[in-house]
């Protein structure tokens, strides 16, 4: 891990996304790399906004997308502030896609050498139906996932 130098760093506004975060900021103060964070905005929620749009003429697909987006920036801002981590210290995106896919676009595109999830997302019916994201990204990723679990605070004791 000598030769960690970006971190990328994907949450989903889940439960779980400050530990990633927290896990994310400690690893990039440890290391000195860099720190992206990632939100995927689903396309199935795109998709359902231009479904309502050919019925509903006056829906505006690029407006419901430039204020997600905006709105999703706003929401990492809030995140790392939360943390307490530098929010000069890090760079926040935010993708429209397919999650896993994105994400693993992300990786290659940012050149990640290391890649933070939580593994517990938004939507557990889905997730039983399809498979989880997570999932998806750990079969398929180029770099290590270090996979961020609920619970128990990392140094806690156990008991």
């Amino acid at each position: 891990m000598d030769d960690c130098r970006t971190l990328l760093a994907a949450v989903d506004f889940s439960p779980f996304s400050g530990a990633v975060l927290r896990a994310a900021g400690r690893l990039r103060a440890a290391l000195g790399a860099e720190l992206v964070v990632l939100n995927v905005l689903n396309q199935r929620d795109v998709d359902a906004v231009e479904t309502v749009q050919r019925l509903y003429p006056a829906v505006d697909v690029e407006r419901f997308l430039a204020k997600s987006k905006a709105e999703r920036l706003e929401g990492l801002a809030r995140l790392v502030a939360e943390q307490g981590l530098d929010p000069a210290r890090i760079r926040r995106i935010v993708r429209v896609g397919v999650p896993h896919r994105e994400i693993l676009l992300a990786v290659e595109e940012e050149r990640a050498d290391l890649l933070v999830m939580g593994v517990h997302g938004r939507g557990q019916i889905a997730e039983a139906l399809f498979g989880s994201t997570a999932e998806k990204v750990f079969r398929r990723s180029p770099v290590p996932v270090l996979s961020v679990r609920p619970g128990r605070p990392a140094g806690a004791p156990r008991g």
